[in-house]
Formats: structure tokens, C-alpha cells, sequence
């Protein structure tokens, strides 16, 4: 059952060597290899006319939902003994466990005009019942990929007992162009590469896009002027507007806090490069740290009390704490290398970042304190990880060596495993991770 689940999947996000026993439901996992779980999601039953192709299409999106996860693993329909004709028919489960079948998913899509309905249904094939009760959902024709990530996001939910983070949508810098003159452009997409569109025009430099936690808005580095200037812009209306910071030469750098109240940054007065922050209802402006080094890319903590960031303050590129109020940090990185821009987990007990070691680049995670830290990849060129809403999987963009190489962006579990590339129109950097939608 889904309760004996949860710590093997906890095992699996910490890759600790575990061994699952036989039963419902149950994943495999040794050394951080993990048994991914047969599930079958027969197509979803048409109700109404013309109900077809979008049913088909919903099914689709959630099977590879599940399966890009690395932790599901779907049967082929030309294996299935029983045939799903309607939704609310008894579920065979001899016929589903004589072909490995673990988990069943059974849904079924009606259209009527421009609104969408569809219901679903969890089983567990072996224990012979069912996961949680049905659903139904209800949007429209041009909303039914987010029907489809939601269903998704349950299912996923009940069977690993963590959060979703499939109806979460992802902004980055879209390239296009030659490499030596290339245009650089705001975009926003489904997490999946979907439903691509372009926030700012390719008229100047642009860099490091982050959401605020609401995902309702968005601040990014702009070279409008010519030097580094940070814009915040509202995704509805794709309206900007520069935004107030301490006086200086540049500011870039910038994150929201988890209230949508502050903005954090870097600014560069006179040579020196400090952390500042500034109330976006009044413009006040607090500087965080104040040295000859070069302090950037600070993150909060989800619960607003610290910030991390880096700074060569110690002759390399490290990590450090200090509290959100400023005061004395706190150096938490330690290994070989240099280490920049960190990335607090959502969940609260880890920081990502890209370290440089060696003529190689990595995505790592450590704990808070700087301990356990792992390394996830390695490539000639990976740097700026975000999380999902989960705090399970990064993102991150890399490069190819090579006068033809191209950025493009990838996805990895915080065990290191399930690396996959995000499909985007072109080339693609600095991917920032936005909430679940609303």
C-alpha cells in the first residue's frame, strides 16, 4: 500500500542504499538505482463525441508525466488483456496482474462546446483497490495539457507521498541567431518544454529570469541602458518596470523573497559589489553585506530568515549563510573548487549550486550546513540549477564544447539520477522554476 511507499521513496531522493522487499506497489532500490514502478494507463475513455483525440492527447501527456520521472514505468497497451470501455466498469485485476501491471490509472474525457471534464481513477492492482477517490476536473478545450499535468501531479502524489510539480511552468533566456551576434529573449514554458512564449523582445541582453513565489511575476537582468539594470514584469500582461534599487553603477542578481515582498540583489558601487535588499512597497534599500569582496547570487531560505550567497571573500568562490537582516556569514562550502550560484530548496534542507572543479562543471546539492554535499553532474559546462516546486528534481542549463556547441536545458533527480535534456525551440540558458499554478 501507498504508506510503505515512503521510505524507500525518501531513500531514493537521498540515493541511500536500500533494498525493497516484494509487494504492492513497491520500488526497488539499491545504490540509488530504482525499479521503476509497471503502471498502466489504458486511453481514457471518450464520453462524448468528438471526445476522442483530446482524450488521447490527456493520456498521453500523463503517461510521460509519470514515466519521465524515472520512477514509473508504462506497460504498451498491446500487452493489455483487459480493455478499458468505460469508466465505471469493474476493474479486472487478475487480468492486470498476470502482465505485472502494479498500478492502474482509468479515466475517462467529455467535451461539451469550448469546457472539458475529465475523471480518473488510481488502482493498486495488486492490493486490489483503490488509491484515494476519484476526481474530476473541469477546464477548457485550450487548458486540457493542465487537466493532463494535474492528473498526473495526483497520481504521482498518492503512489510516492511526495508533491507534484507537473502543472509548474519554467522561465529562461531563449537564444536565437548566430553565435557570435545572438538574440537573447525572456520566455516561459510548461515544465515539460510546452506551450512556449516570449516575454521580452530580443532587442538587447538579457539574464537570469527568477519567479516570484506567487509565479504572477518575474525579475530578469536587462542591458537596455547598457549596463545591468534589473526589470520586474507581471506575466499576465507582460508590462515591466525598472526596479528601485540602491544607488550604483549595476544591479543584477535579483530574487524575490518568499513573501513577494523583497527583492534581493547585487549592486556594484565604486568598484565593490554588495548584497542589497529593497521593499517593494516603499523602495527602501538595506545593504546586507558590506566588504571588498564580491558577494552575489543570493537566495532566501523558504522560510525568509537567511540568505545564502556566493562571495570570494576567502581568496575562492564559496558558499555562505548570514541572516536575512545581514550580519556575519557563515562560509559552508569546503570542498575542492569554487562554488556559485546557490539555490535554496523549497523544502528547506538543501542548496544547489554549480561548482567548477578540475576543467569540469557540476550541478551539485549539500545540506544547509555545508555537509553531505554530492555531486549530480558533470560536463564541460553546467551552471544555474533551480528546483521544483517539490524540491526533488533541478534544473539547470549546459553547453556543448565546441565552436558549434549550444546551451540547452536538463533536468536531474537530487539522487543524480533520470537526467534528462528539456526540449526548447533553440538554444536556451539560466532556467528559474516557478510554483505550482493556481
Amino acid at each position: 500500500m501507498l504508506t510503505r511507499l515512503l521510505a524507500l521513496i525518501s531513500a531514493l531522493f537521498l540515493a541511500a542504499p536500500v533494498l525493497a522487499q516484494q509487494g504492492p506497489l513497491r520500488i526497488t532500490i539499491t545504490d540509488g538505482v530504482i525499479e521503476p514502478i509497471p503502471v498502466a494507463i489504458p486511453i481514457f475513455v471518450a464520453e462524448t463525441a468528438g471526445a476522442g483525440e483530446i482524450a488521447a492527447a490527456m493520456t498521453q501527456v500523463i503517461s510521460d508525466d509519470l514515466t519521465g520521472t524515472g520512477l514509473f514505468r508504462q506497460i504498451p497497451p498491446s500487452a493489455f488483456i483487459s480493455q478499458i470501455q468505460s469508466f465505471t466498469q469493474p476493474v479486472s485485476y487478475p487480468d492486470w496482474r498476470a502482465i505485472n501491471a502494479q498500478a492502474l490509472v482509468v479515466g475517462a474525457v467529455a467535451v461539451s462546446g469550448d469546457q472539458v471534464t475529465i475523471k480518473f481513477r488510481l488502482f493498486d492492482v495488486f492490493s486490489g483497490g483503490e488509491l484515494g477517490d476519484g476526481q474530476q476536473l473541469i477546464g477548457t478545450t485550450g487548458g486540457w495539457r493542465r487537466m493532463a499535468h494535474k492528473v498526473a501531479d495526483t497520481v504521482y502524489s498518492r503512489v510516492t507521498g511526495e508533491g507534484g510539480y507537473f502543472d509548474s511552468r519554467v522561465v529562461f533566456v531563449s537564444e536565437s541567431g548566430p553565435k557570435d551576434n545572438r538574440a537573447k529573449r525572456v520566455a516561459i514554458m510548461d515544465y515539460d518544454g510546452a506551450n512556449v512564449q516570449y516575454l521580452t523582445e530580443a532587442t538587447s541582453i538579457v539574464i537570469a529570469p527568477r519567479f516570484s513565489p506567487a509565479g504572477d511575476r518575474v525579475l530578469y537582468t536587462s542591458y537596455d541602458s547598457g549596463f545591468p539594470q534589473i526589470y520586474m514584469l507581471d506575466v499576465a500582461n507582460v508590462s515591466r518596470q525598472l526596479l528601485p534599487t540602491a544607488a550604483g553603477d549595476m544591479a543584477f542578481s535579483p530574487r524575490f523573497s518568499q513573501d513577494g515582498a523583497r527583492v534581493i540583489y547585487s549592486l556594484t558601487n565604486g568598484g565593490n559589489t554588495d548584497i542589497w535588499s529593497s521593499d517593494l512597497a516603499n523602495g527602501q534599500a538595506t545593504r546586507l553585506t558590506n566588504s571588498p569582496a564580491i558577494d552575489t547570487a543570493p537566495s532566501f531560505s523558504p522560510d525568509g530568515s537567511r540568505i545564502v550567497f556566493e562571495s570570494d571573500r576567502s581568496g575562492t568562490q564559496q558558499l555562505y549563510i548570514m541572516s536575512a537582516s545581514g550580519g556575519e556569514p557563515t562560509r559552508i562550502s569546503f570542498g575542492e573548487g569554487r562554488y556559485g550560484t546557490p539555490v535554496w530548496s523549497p523544502r528547506g534542507d538543501m542548496i544547489a549550486f554549480t561548482k567548477q572543479n578540475a576543467g569540469r562543471f557540476h550541478i551539485g546539492v549539500m545540506r544547509v550546513d555545508g555537509s553531505e554535499e554530492r555531486l549530480l553532474t558533470a560536463s564541460f559546462l553546467d551552471e544555474g540549477p533551480t528546483w521544483a516546486p517539490n524540491g526533488r528534481v533541478i534544473m539547470f542549463s549546459r553547453e556543448t564544447q565546441g565552436a558549434a556547441g549550444e546551451s540547452m536545458l536538463y533536468s536531474v533527480d537530487i539522487s543524480g539520477r533520470n537526467l534528462r535534456q528539456i526540449v526548447t525551440p533553440g538554444p536556451a540558458t539560466d532556467p528559474a522554476w516557478g510554483p505550482l499554478q493556481r
